[in-house]
């Protein structure tokens, strides 16, 4: 698959999880779209409701009053006129006659004959308008006769009601003759009036959507006005987290996001000149201490030398030192391995911290490594090593000793011997070559504290505060930690079930790909340093023109920054040509060499 067909779908699924935490519910701009379109959707609700309500109530009750008030005065001119006694065709006739008034009603009319039978007359026909389709509580009021009082003076009333048959509303309403006569009563249609009223609830429900999408359009041009700047602190905030501190943001207007982006470009202006006030002093802290050692390497030859000669001398069986003096003697030489051993680690610590430590690899067999790591330091009585002979690695063999020595040392004087160190491996599904190495060093002493497991691996600590000088320098676990990382591995720490400390070392069978990727850094880096070099050369000689000063601090800082660099170089190129320095060798012959630093 090419990568362009790759990147189709990456594209894809890049683009629709920015649109789900775009939609998700913590989204700042999802909330502010759902409370504008709640608020534009409850007015909207409300004032189409009220719209609704007042004109159908307007519109029911104009035509209602207008039915009612023709009904009436039928009833009065035209039902009013009969006889006392009708007969059925003059009540069909009259009910005839009042439906032909403008508001188009049927008319119902119920009277008794001259033989005292009840007759009906309608206008719609003998299948037309019946007693049966007026509702019984509206023929009991009709009928009832009320009582005359003050307010009422009359015994009969017209009485009304809406009502709805097959999904269609009437309104029904019913009066009674004063006197004696016909009952009549009206059935009128509202259909067109809700015909009307359906098209005004549609109108207004299409008003209340078009308000809602324009409500959520408006709130999503607000939250992208609102959050745009929010996502753009967001992004500088990332970048400046990833490290980027020269990252500022366009600062435009003059309200509280404007401000807001102000602090942030204060903050990270101030922190940007705080993290190059510590990068600064840190470097000044590892030149000096890269710087004391190179000048500590000096003497240090000297001393070292002459202390073998007084060691030599204090083997000799003739006796060649006073015996006085022999204690005094044997201290002095001690301290001289202690203090090379010390030099040698800080030496070994500024390369980690320079960058410049580089692996030398070869192809090794881990059990003779770790064979020639203990017969070197005479370990062999204290160490018991269960490995399989034949598990190749292609690794470091200097470093890989560096690392066996400090965790087995370290074993030795915390836990004690016997030592268990084994050896298995650790295969990748479908590999023959890859996986990894693990070296497992046990001891048999009371384990490691808890509060202590943490800070094991780090520089100059010492697990009892109250003995601050001890023989380690609190660098041994440090170094063995950083050389694994720069195989690719790591060390851990443990305490077992059954008691003692357990250190887990983990390696790559093959660190090529690690030497590859610190080469082509190496050329980047030169390329960089070219240029920055030839920079400060045209900058040095425009400040000694300018001062007029035949040698200025510039050039004599450079001189010494170069010589500093020279020094450096010549130990890396040492140190990737498997060379070490003679106090390294020495005391790894006489088995002083990675001591244990973890209290």
């Amino acid at each position: 698959m090419t990568q362009e067909h790759q990147g189709g779908p990456r594209r894809w699924s890049a683009a629709r999880k920015g649109m789900w935490a775009r939609l998700r519910l913590t989204s700042l701009r999802l909330r502010l779209v759902l409370v504008f379109a709640l608020v534009a959707l409850t007015a909207a609700v409300s004032a189409s409701g009220i719209a609704y309500w007042l004109n159908r109530e307007a519109v029911l009750t104009r035509t209602q009053d207008a039915v009612l008030r023709d009904f009436e005065q039928a009833m009065q001119n035209r039902a009013g006129a009969l006889p006392q006694h009708p007969t059925q065709d003059e009540l069909q006739h009259t009910a005839g006659q009042m439906a032909n008034s403008s508001q188009r009603f049927t008319v119902l009319l119920v009277a008794q004959d001259p033989d005292g039978r009840t007759v009906y007359g309608s206008s719609g026909g003998l299948n037309g308008f019946s007693l049966r389709d007026v509702p019984e509580s509206l023929r009991t009021a009709v009928t009832e006769q009320q009582k005359i009082t003050s307010t009422n003076k009359h015994p009969h009333r017209m009485y009304w009601q809406r009502i709805v048959e097959d999904d269609t509303p009437y309104l029904v309403a019913g009066a009674r003759m004063i006197g004696g006569g016909p009952t009549g009563y009206m059935l009128k249609s509202l259909e067109p009036e809700a015909k009307d009223l359906n098209s005004l609830a549609w109108s207004l429900g299409i008003a209340t959507a078009l308000a809602l999408i324009g409500s959520a359009l408006l709130a999503q041009a607000a939250a992208t006005t609102v959050l745009k700047p929010v996502q753009r602190l967001g992004t500088a905030a990332r970048r400046l987290g990833e490290g980027r501190l020269d990252t500022r943001l366009r600062v435009s207007g003059t309200d509280e996001l404007a401000d807001l982006s102000r602090t942030f470009n204060k903050a990270a202006e101030a922190l940007e000149k705080r993290v190059a006030e510590m990068a600064a002093r840190d470097e000044a802290s590892r030149r000096f201490v890269a710087d004391m050692s190179h000048e500590l390497r000096t003497p240090l030859t000297a001393i070292t030398a002459v202390t073998e000669v007084l060691e030599e001398e204090l083997e000799f069986e003739g006796g060649g030192i006073d015996p006085m003096i022999e204690p005094a003697v044997r201290l002095v030489v001690s301290e001289t391995r202690r203090l090379n051993d010390l030099v040698e680690n800080l030496m070994e610590v500024t390369r980690f911290d320079a960058g410049t430590a580089r692996l030398v690899l070869d192809d090794v067999d881990v059990a003779d490594q770790i064979t020639a790591c203990i017969d070197a330091r005479a370990w062999l009585d204290a160490v018991e090593l269960d490995a399989e002979r034949g598990i190749h690695a292609r690794i470091d063999p200097r470093r890989l000793d560096v690392i066996l020595a400090n965790l087995i040392g370290n074993a030795l004087k915390h836990g004690g011997s016997p030592v268990r160190v084994s050896v298995r491996e650790e295969r990748e599904d479908g590999a023959e070559d890859g996986g990894a190495v693990v070296i497992e060093v046990r001891d048999r002493g009371p384990g490691i504290p808890e509060e202590v497991l943490p800070h094991v691996f780090d520089r100059f600590y010492k697990a009892s505060a109250s003995r601050p000088r001890s023989e380690g320098s609190g660098l041994g676990l440090s170094i063995a930690l950083e050389n694994a990382h720069i195989h690719g591995g790591e060390i851990t720490a443990f305490n077992h079930p059954e008691g003692g400390a357990v250190f887990t070392l983990s390696l790559p069978r093959d660190a090529t790909a690690l030497t590859e990727q610190d080469a082509a850094e190496d050329a980047e880096d030169a390329v960089g340093s070219g240029a920055a070099a030839r920079t400060d050369g045209r900058r040095g000689t425009k400040g000694t023109r300018s001062a007029g000063t035949g040698r200025g601090a510039g050039q004599e800082a450079g001189d010494k920054a170069g010589g500093t660099a020279d020094e450096t170089a010549a130990e890396t190129a040492d140190e990737e040509n498997g060379d070490v320095p003679d106090g390294t060798r020495r005391s790894a012959g006489k088995g002083g060499g990675g001591k244990g630093d973890a209290g």
